[in-house]
Order: structure tokens, then C-alpha cells, then sequence
């Protein structure tokens, strides 16, 4: 390998690649167009206002949101949707309904609610390869149970769970359908209505080849109406009141927007198509039966979750059998220019079911920009590192 190549496997944490045209449309807005939205009427204000109406048309377009872009409320992140919807709702107490394989954007706030508000927290049990039988889920289901918020794919062995069902026996029983798409909006068609859903969580710097710092909280309008905001304050809107405005988005987006952010995201949201989603996903899959293939060949690894690249996402982990992976991990990158992530991954609870905790695993994920030749380096990479070790 070159002495100076890089080889980006942590498209999990985020994208390392951006999508064409972000980086030129926040730099539009912070060298010439830098003006707020919805506080005044001159035209740049408007201009840019029409920019952050068109972000969410696309978002709400790309995952089949069939009710009004207002409802499609924009966050300073994944984790910060995630808090939105758990704590807007469960601060007077109930259950709720999640999986071992959550992470901690999802644990950490119930972990709080339990500690601060009485909620119970349901968790049912994964298989040791991260998948569920969605019927599993049934004896969890209980009178009181308020919510359920299931992660779509795990972001340490990419291990898909199986929502389509789990959303239909939700709606049956009337519990509301929270989807964590941290590691899946923009790797797969997601589909807001099929699901069942009332709440969808996106992030804006990972799949969706946007910028750090906004992500995106598709919310179901009888749903929404149940939400207590986060975060009150100026909105631009309702002046004359010191209550929250009830409509929305302006009841769930208090203060300043990340505007070049918004912006950065919809020229991302431009370049992702349906078309264009669809054809990433094939290419994600083969790149990932290749690295799979390539991984099953080390015997000092063991790898986590499923061995084939059916049924998951280009979010693969393994753990060393003969070396300390955090060595390893410094090696691959030292030494060979192969960019991991090493550790827990906010994981515990899906380590905990993978049989990966305490020591955690290495981890290499797959997106946008991703070559065979990367792949083929990192699995020689890993090859020479554990040896070594």
C-alpha cells in the first residue's frame, strides 16, 4: 500500500465522504447568504427560508413521509431527535419497549426518564448474530406500554432487525413505533408509512452525505401533538405569546437553525435520488460480501454478527482472538493507513448480546466513496496487524 493512502472504514460514525455540492452550499451561506429565516421578509431571508422548506420536502420525499414537510423537524443531531421524542413524551412515566441491541442515544435518555420519572424500560433479547423474531416482542407488549424505539440496524455487526413486522404488530396493538435509522437512512429505501411509524430519527452526516450538526425528526401529526418540546423559546413566530406555538415545526424548533447545515443537507438530499439510494445499497452489499469473504479467511478474528451479507449493512465487526484489539486497531491505522473504530461503539448492551463485552471489537464500515481496493487493503491490513500482535 502507498505510504500515504488512506483507507476511510468508519463511514458509521460519519460519512467520509461528503456528498457533491455540500461543502459549496455552506460555504454559500457563510460567505454571502448569512441571514436568519423566518424572523424577516427581505429577500435573502426568503431565498434562504425557501432552501429550508425544499430540505424538508426532500427528506420527507426520500422517506416516504406521507404527511406535511412541517412535520419533518429539523435537530442539532441523531441523539438530540432521539432525546426530543423519549423525553417529550415519557416524562410522566409508562413503559417502553426496546431492544439489547440499542444504543446509547436511546439508553442513556431512558436510563435518566427511569431514574428521574419511574419509566419502565422493556428490553427484549436479541439472538448472540444481533437478529429478532419480531414475535418475540409480543410478551413485552403490556397495558401501559407507551412507546417502542427499535434501532433498524446495529452500528457494531450491521445486523438488520426486522421493522416491517415489528411496525405491523405495533400498529395492531396501538403502541406507537419509534425508528432509530442511525446506520440505515441513505444505505436503504426506508418507507415512513409501510413501517408504521410514528417517529423517524435521522442523522444528516452519515448516510445521507450531509454535514455534522443537523439531523432530521419525521414525526407523525397525531403523534407530534402528544410531544412536549425539548427546548422552548423564539421561534420567529406567535410573538405576542410566551407560550410555545402549537403548530408546527415552529413547536419543536426554538432558537437559530443550523442554516449551513440545512443547507450543506439539501444539496446532499439533491444529489440522493431514489435511484441513486438503490444503486449505493447494491454496491454497499457486494463490497460487503467481498470484505466478509476476505474476513472469514483470517482465523485470529472472529467476527460478529452475521457471517453472510444478507440480512445487514456494510457495518462489520471483529474481535481478535490473539491480540489486544485496541493494539491492533493502532496498527491498522499506523501502519497501513486503515481508519477503524475500536471499542464499545455506545453499544454496551448490543457487546453484551454479541458476546463482544467487555474487550469490544474493531470495526469497518462501508459507504459513499468505498473501492474493492479498499477492501482488499484493509483485509490484508488486518492480516499483517493481528499477526504482528
Amino acid at each position: 500500500m502507498s505510504e500515504n493512502r488512506v483507507v476511510y472504514l468508519d463511514h458509521a460514525a460519519t460519512s467520509g465522504t461528503k456528498a457533491p455540492g455540500v461543502a459549496q452550499a455552506v460555504r454559500e451561506y457563510l460567505d454571502g447568504l448569512a441571514v436568519n429565516v423566518n424572523r424577516s421578509t427581505y429577500a435573502r431571508s426568503s431565498d434562504v427560508a425557501m432552501r429550508v422548506l425544499r430540505c424538508r420536502e426532500l427528506l420527507a420525499a426520500r422517506m416516504r413521509f406521507p404527511h406535511p414537510a412541517t412535520h419533518v423537524v429539523f435537530t442539532p443531531g441523531q441523539t438530540a431527535g432521539l432525546n426530543m421524542v423519549l423525553k417529550g413524551l415519557l416524562h410522566t412515566g409508562g413503559r417502553v419497549l426496546v431492544s439489547s441491541m440499542e444504543h446509547n442515544a436511546v439508553m442513556r435518555p431512558l436510563r435518566q426518564l427511569e431514574r428521574l420519572c419511574g419509566v419502565t424500560v422493556d428490553r427484549v433479547a436479541c439472538a448472540p448474530d444481533g437478529t429478532l423474531r419480531a414475535e418475540d416482542i409480543l410478551p413485552f407488549l403490556h397495558a401501559d406500554t407507551r412507546l417502542a424505539v427499535f434501532t433498524h440496524a446495529s452500528n457494531v455487526c450491521g445486523t438488520l432487525l426486522p421493522v416491517e413486522r415489528i411496525g405491523a404488530l405495533l400498529h395492531e396493538r396501538g403502541v406507537p413505533f419509534v425508528l432509530d435509522a442511525a446506520q440505515t437512512a441513505g444505505h436503504v429505501p426506508i418507507d415512513f408509512e409501510a413501517l408504521h411509524l410514528a417517529a423517524l430519527a435521522v442523522p444528516g452526516h452519515k448516510g445521507l452525505l450531509g454535514p455534522a450538526g443537523v439531523g432530521a425528526l419525521l414525526l407523525e401529526p397525531a403523534f407530534a401533538a402528544r410531544l412536549e418540546p425539548l427546548i422552548c423559546g423564539g421561534t420567529g413566530s406567535a410573538s405576542d405569546s410566551e407560550e410555545q406555538p402549537p403548530y408546527m415545526p415552529d413547536r419543536f424548533e426554538s432558537g437559530t437553525l443550523n442554516l449551513p447545515g440545512i443547507l450543506g443537507l439539501l444539496a446532499a438530499m439533491e444529489f440522493l435520488t431514489d435511484g441513486r439510494i438503490a444503486a449505493l445499497e447494491q454496491e454497499e452489499r457486494r463490497l460487503t460480501a467481498r470484505l466478509l469473504d476476505g474476513l472469514r479467511q483470517n482465523k485470529r478474528v472472529r467476527l460478529a454478527g452475521l457471517p453472510a451479507e444478507a440480512g445487514r449493512v456494510g457495518v462489520v465487526s471483529v474481535d481478535c482472538l490473539t491480540a489486544d484489539n485496541a493494539e491492533v486497531a493502532f496498527r491498522l491505522e499506523a501502519e497501513h493507513g486503515v481508519c477503524t473504530r475500536c471499542g464499545l461503539h455506545c453499544a454496551p448492551g448490543a457487546h453484551r448480546t454479541l458476546g463482544t463485552f467487555p474487550q469490544g471489537t474493531i470495526r469497518f464500515s462501508i459507504g459513499y466513496g468505498t473501492t474493492e481496493s479498499d477492501i482488499d487493503a484493509a483485509v490484508a491490513a488486518l492480516e499483517s496487524a493481528v499477526s504482528a500482535g
